[in-house]
This record gives structure tokens, C-alpha cells and sequence, in this order.
């Protein structure tokens, strides 16, 4: 455990909330929508405004860094003790297209607080948890009487991971010698509600394919050629029903080697998050529940690797009949990965699978977008336990474990620096990223801020 007084980290952070409160509100004006090119200037401004507000905590190195699109942001401050452990911190500066008209209250971009909350883009998703770091390592420090931080720490706080991160990966090889680190702190995550704690162990990766079946030159009448000559359309139907077996698992041959099966203690540590399937299904707009037999629906969505068809069409779709035999059809799919598989060799196997299928008569083409990796740090890493031991001392309850169904840039860090990632978040779901009135409850950004204060002193012990 870390020597950090908790009621010292506790003081001082609410001595400091108001000042604390105000920067963020102040840094969520700026409208950095990264997907937006009128915004592009705001995105700058909004990586210029955190490097200097780093240099105004402390951070004795910040930096701005370049890329083909918009700027990350650097900073870097040093242990005193050369034995430190060194943490990278990942974030992102960058926000979702938000306007008054989408649903808002209030004008997204000028942040107003109502019933302990702070509404405004970017208050959770991702500003929010970028800059309770700011305020935690200062608690941090104040509380221990250390000048520096106990563990070497490094914040990289990307500008485009809400539109897809698209040169984060070659910006990390680039700077990897930078960036190199015993562990990451990702602060773009969440708890499972308001009442329930809980640190992510690991995010599913992420294949995504177009495939294009070709026939006829043009559409053609079906009754001068109907079943004489190959349908695209029918053989895209026949491949997409092949997708999956009668028990809900991906028929693609060797799509499961290497997946990491779940441990009992971890199916035993889903099982005890409050979990109420009925609630579930409301929120995903869904009457049933379906999926891979023998799997929970947490399970499923967390530790099981999918294949969804996320768009198909071809042929005729206006009113009325129109009897032809398409020229072409296509379909979408994504698949979801979990550790153990490698995205590269997903995408070989997917394509021989298609191909093998394809009727005689057929052209086709395959397309896949760049793929993300899975990451998952096993539950008895020493990091992973020193975050939980680092929240339970600011919550003062039980940390319980949950996974994410969805994908991101962490896996090219953990990949590329060969550390470990850790998941560190307070938002929840009622916070409403990349909705209107997107809030964050100002409570629970304060025991972020706590969460951080105690962080450095347990990892700095851990990673000895």
C-alpha cells in the first residue's frame, strides 16, 4: 500500500474542487470536434490549452506533438527516485459533433452544472478523465510531501480517437522509445454504474470486412435467365446464413484458435456485478436476448469473439416488384476479437472461408479496414491489483471487474510498448457519451481525482 494519507488526498481535493472545476469548464469550450474540418483550429487550440495546463501543475516536460492530422500532447515528469517504475497515461482531447439542435438543453459547448453534475461535450468522454490527473498527482504530492511523483509518470493525450484514431498506431511506433513504460493508465473507460466500482481488465480487437459479389454485367430479367445463370444476391444470402452454426458460434474454420477461455474466477466475478438482463435488453432496444450457447450475456459481450453483419443489400428495394436477377450485392461484417487472436490472421481466414464459398460465375472482392488487437491484463497482474487496492482506498468499498465489448487505440500500446494496459474511468452509463446533455457526475470525478492521488504510490510498490 502506498503512504499516501487518504484523508490528506481527501482534504486537499476538495479544497482545490472549485479551481479544478472552473479549468475544466474553461477547456470544455472549446469545441475541438476532430471530425468536423471547421473545427480543426479548435483542436489545436484545445492541445495548446492542456500543454500549458500541464506546465501550470507541474509537469516539467509538455509537448506538442504532430501528426498527419490533428496534434497529441505530451507531458512527462520524472520520480526523483531512479528506481521508480514509469506509467503512461492515455487520453484524448478530442470530442464528438455536438450542436443545440441534436437534444441539448444547453449549448453543448458551454458547460453548465445542475444537481451535481457538469453537462458539456467532453465533461466523461474524454476531457473529464484526462483532467482529474492534473488535480490527483498535485493531491498526490501534498498528501506525501513528495516534489515528484513516486512513479515516473507520462500522459499521451491523443486529438483523434473520435475519428478513429486513424494515425495514433504509426504515432506510438514512432515515438515508442518516448512513450516506453512498465505500464498504461487508459482514462477514456468507465464503472458500471453509480453505486458499483469497477476497474476494466481488457477490451475486445476489432476485423472489419466489405465483401462484393458480381454476376450479370446489369440487372437482368429473372424470367428469361432465372435459374440458368448464378445470383449474386442468393449466393450472398447462402454465405451470410453460413456465418454462424446452429449453436451461435462463428463457423469460420480456426476462428477460435488461441482464444483465451474465461477462468472460473472470472465468470464467478461477472456474476456478482448487478446484472439485470430485463434492464439490459430496454436499453438495447431488443426483445430476446441470443448468442454463442453455454455463455452469459456478459460473457458474451466481453470475453467472446462475434461476427455481426452490419449492412447487406443488392438488387431491387423500391416499392413494388421489379423481377431481376441482380448484378451485385454486398454485405459488411465486423468481427469482434478477444486475446489470443491475432487480427492479421482473422482477416486470412475469413477471406479463404468467403472465397471457398463463392459459386462458379462470381467475381468478387474483399475488403478489410485496418484491424484493431484485443489487450487483457490477467486479474493477478501486480498493476491491475495496485488500481484496484488505488480506487477501493477512494471509494471506500469492494472493486469489482468488468470487461469492454467494444474496441480501441489501447491494444496499438500495449502492442507496440509491450506493457501492460490498465483501465482507469468514473463515468457511467447514464453520462451519455456521444449523445445530447452528455454529463459527468462531479461526485465521482472527484474520487477519480482521489483514485489518482493514491495510484502512484501503490503501482511505484507494485511494479518493484
Amino acid at each position: 500500500m502506498s503512504d499516501t494519507p487518504d484523508s490528506a488526498v481527501r482534504t486537499y481535493t476538495e479544497q482545490h474542487r472549485t479551481a479544478f472545476l472552473d479549468d475544466l469548464a474553461e477547456w470544455l469550450r472549446i469545441p475541438s470536434v476532430s471530425a468536423q474540418p471547421e473545427h480543426h483550429g479548435d483542436v489545436r487550440r484545445s492541445a495548446e490549452w492542456l500543454s500549458a495546463k500541464l506546465a501550470e501543475t507541474g509537469f516539467p516536460v509538455t509537448e506538442i506533438w504532430e501528426t498527419p492530422g490533428a496534434p497529441a500532447v505530451f507531458a512527462e515528469w520524472p520520480s526523483d527516485d531512479p528506481d521508480a517504475p514509469v506509467v503512461l497515461v492515455y487520453g484524448h482531447h478530442d470530442v464528438q459533433p455536438a450542436a443545440r439542435e441534436d437534444g441539448w438543453s444547453t449549448d453543448p459547448f458551454d458547460p453548465v452544472i445542475r444537481d451535481g453534475r457538469m453537462y458539456g461535450r467532453g465533461a466523461a468522454d474524454d476531457k473529464g478523465q484526462v483532467f482529474f490527473h492534473t488535480l490527483g498527482v498535485r493531491a498526490h504530492l501534498a498528501a506525501t510531501g513528495r516534489t515528484t511523483p513516486a512513479v515516473h509518470l507520462k500522459l499521451l493525450v491523443e486529438g483523434e480517437e473520435e475519428s478513429g484514431s486513424p494515425h495514433f498506431r504509426a504515432l506510438a511506433e514512432e515515438r515508442a522509445a518516448r512513450l516506453a513504460a512498465d505500464a498504461v493508465i487508459v482514462s477514456d473507460t468507465g464503472m458500471w454504474d453509480e453505486n458499483t466500482p469497477t476497474v476494466c481488465t481488457g477490451m475486445r480487437g476489432l476485423a472489419e470486412c466489405e465483401i462484393e459479389l458480381f454476376g450479370p454485367g446489369q440487372d437482368i430479367h429473372s424470367g428469361s435467365f432465372g435459374g440458368a445463370v448464378p445470383n449474386p444476391a442468393t449466393a450472398l444470402a447462402r454465405l451470410v446464413a453460413a456465418l454462424h452454426d446452429e449453436d451461435g458460434r462463428v463457423a469460420v474454420p480456426g476462428f477460435y484458435d488461441g482464444v483465451a477461455e474465461l477462468t472460473e474466477t472470472e465468470r464467478a466475478l461477472f456474476a456478482e456485478l448487478p446484472f439485470d438482463e430485463a434492464t439490459w435488453l430496454r436499453t438495447a432496444s431488443s426483445r430476446a436476448t441470443a448468442g454463442e450457447a453455454g455463455y452469459s450475456t456478459l460473457e458474451r459481450v466481453w470475453a467472446r469473439p462475434t461476427a455481426e453483419v452490419n449492412g447487406i443489400g443488392g438488387g431491387y428495394q423500391g416499392a413494388g416488384s421489379k423481377t431481376v436477377i441482380p448484378a451485385s450485392a454486398m454485405v459488411k461484417l465486423s468481427f469482434r476479437l478477444v486475446a489470443g487472436q491475432d487480427p492479421d490472421r482473422v482477416q486470412e481466414l475469413v477471406r479463404g472461408w468467403a472465397e471457398s464459398r463463392i459459386p462458379a460465375g462470381l467475381r468478387h472482392r474483399i475488403t478489410f479496414s485496418p484491424a484493431t488487437r484485443p489487450c487483457l491484463t490477467p486479474l493477478d497482474h501486480p498493476a491491475l491489483q495496485a488500481v484496484a487496492r488505488a480506487m477501493g482506498r477512494a471509494f471506500g468499498t469492494k472493486i469489482l471487474f468488468t470487461r469492454e465489448g467494444g474496441s480501441g487505440p489501447a491494444a496499438d500500446l500495449q502492442d507496440v510498448l509491450g506493457a501492460p494496459v490498465l483501465f482507469l474511468g468514473i463515468s457511467v452509463p447514464s453520462d451519455g457519451w456521444h449523445g445530447p446533455d452528455e454529463k459527468v457526475e462531479l461526485d465521482l470525478l472527484l474520487k477519480g481525482v482521489e483514485t489518482t492521488a493514491h495510484l502512484w504510490g501503490e503501482l511505484a510498490a507494485a511494479l518493484r
